[in-house]
């Protein structure tokens, strides 16, 4: 038997919108893609709040999972996640008490404690001065007792007798060890804060108290992956995406570049530079590359959940990375 083979195996989609494409191909193409997701024997997929990006269409993920729930009957769907700052949260607890009622046993709620946007659209959605999320805390009891039904004088309607999962979101420690305390289970974005991973899943699994419906620590970390045929084509797929981040970095959030223009484009020798820093974690290649770059996140994590992110403008190219992704699970 693999020594990894009890590890579970997600997905979280970007919904990406490329220069080739249109917002509303993007979304068709991420609810095809869920049933191939499912067949292909991943345990949920996610979808994750992001506002004022261009070249992400996943803005409102309760709308998206309900289409991704329609499209699929097993597989779990839920939030990578919802930005909790920008909601009220009977709102939330509302929005999945819903989403359960329809499709009871495949909802996950994951949350997350940053805007998901810059100040000024932050502003736009709270309508309020106060853009700390300092209330977090609150905002997540009074969220966790409208799901339960325990919130004194208000109800949240919908909710069943079985609330949607919660879990925790975080690419630093604070969420870790907040998870850890709760009892809740615990995703970390190696995607894109990797220096924090290590600490972060130690904070965690320290902190851990069995109180929130686990009697274990349950951890999850999610990794980019761009995966093809050979490893020649898996970095020409990948370039796109640090072309994107050096953008967002600098401000200037876009469309996901193809990559014929990110080929093409003149980098500086600090743009590069800045790139490498930012993909370093990213595992990009061909099966055997791909099965060498897991195998040692997974080595280094011990999670018991690995999240794949694959953030190809293309859907076709994008199901290909998932479907090795999912050969490549079977001997690790």
């Amino acid at each position: 038997m693999a020594e990894f083979s009890d590890v579970r195996w997600s997905v979280l989609d970007l919904v990406p919108v490329s220069t080739a494409t249109t917002p509303a191909e993007a979304l068709r193409a991420s609810v095809d893609l869920a049933p191939v997701v499912e067949r292909l024997g991943y345990h949920r997929l996610w979808v994750a709040e992001h506002h004022g990006m261009p070249g992400i269409a996943s803005s409102s993920p309760a709308v998206l999972i309900a289409h991704l729930a329609e499209a699929t009957t097993t597989l779990r769907l839920g939030s990578g996640g919802v930005m909790l700052p920008n909601h009220a949260p009977l709102v939330v607890a509302e929005q999945f008490g819903t989403l359960e009622a329809l499709h009871p046993g495949r909802i996950d709620l994951g949350i997350g404690r940053a805007p998901g946007t810059d100040q000024a659209t932050a502003y736009a959605l709270r309508r309020s001065p106060d853009l700390s999320a300092d209330a977090f805390p609150e905002d997540l009891a009074q969220l966790r007792a409208f799901l339960d039904g325990t919130y004194p004088r208000i109800r949240a309607v919908p909710t069943g007798e079985n609330p949607p999962e919660v879990w925790l979101l975080g690419s630093s420690g604070y969420s870790a060890q907040l998870a850890g305390v709760l009892g809740l289970p615990f995703a970390f974005a190696h995607h894109f804060s990797a220096r924090f991973t290590d600490p972060a899943l130690e904070l965690y699994r320290s902190s851990f108290q069995p109180a929130g419906g686990l009697d274990r620590p349950y951890a999850m970390v999610t990794a980019a992956v761009f995966a093809a045929d050979t490893d020649e084509e898996a970095h020409r797929l990948a370039a796109p995406q640090g072309l994107s981040i050096l953008r967002l970095r600098s401000g200037n959030p876009g469309l996901l570049p193809t990559p014929e223009e990110a080929q093409t484009y003149e980098y500086t020798p600090q743009e590069r530079e800045a790139i490498s820093t930012f993909t370093e974690s990213h595992i990009v290649g061909g099966p055997d590359s791909v099965r060498k770059g897991l195998l040692a996140l997974l080595e280094r994590t011990r999670p018991q959940e690995l999240m794949v992110s694959t953030n190809i403008g293309d859907p076709v190219a994008r199901r290909r990375s998932y479907e090795i992704v999912a050969e490549v699970a079977k001997d690790l």
